[in-house]
């Protein structure tokens, strides 16, 4: 019954890069808010991208911005995050998320309604 399936992760070295999917699993995403956020550790867990119901704006944490680029397919229900130059820092488990009611703006310090299990993403020097 989990709302998303996340995949793409994996190991990589310092340079590569990653393309992570978010599919909706029964439930139509294309008039949601969407996000990927990634926890590093236990007790913090930043959001990295947003994107509108529309996949016209998005946001982007400062530490990502250059580097991710959050997309969505309302043809295959999905959303992704392209992420190149990965450095070490950026490993975490990344989660993808929805807000069903708020928009963009509202949802950037967390809040979100929907979210799937996780895909680890590890980058090595």
């Amino acid at each position: 019954q989990a709302p998303f399936v996340e995949s793409g992760g994996g190991s990589v070295r310092a340079g590569d890069s990653l393309n992570l999917s978010c599919s909706g699993l029964g439930r139509p995403l294309g008039t949601f808010t969407m996000a990927w956020f990634r926890q590093a550790t236990p007790n913090e867990r930043e959001g990295v991208a947003f994107i509108d119901w529309s996949g016209r704006q998005t946001v982007y944490a400062d530490s990502v911005k250059g580097r991710f680029t959050i997309s969505r397919d309302y043809a295959t229900n999905s959303v992704s995050l392209q992420m190149n130059s990965l450095k070490p820092e950026d490993t975490a488990v990344y989660y993808c998320a929805a807000s069903i009611l708020r928009g963009i703006s509202d949802v950037q310090d967390g809040g979100m309604d929907l979210w799937g299990k996780g895909t680890l993403v590890t980058v090595s020097s």
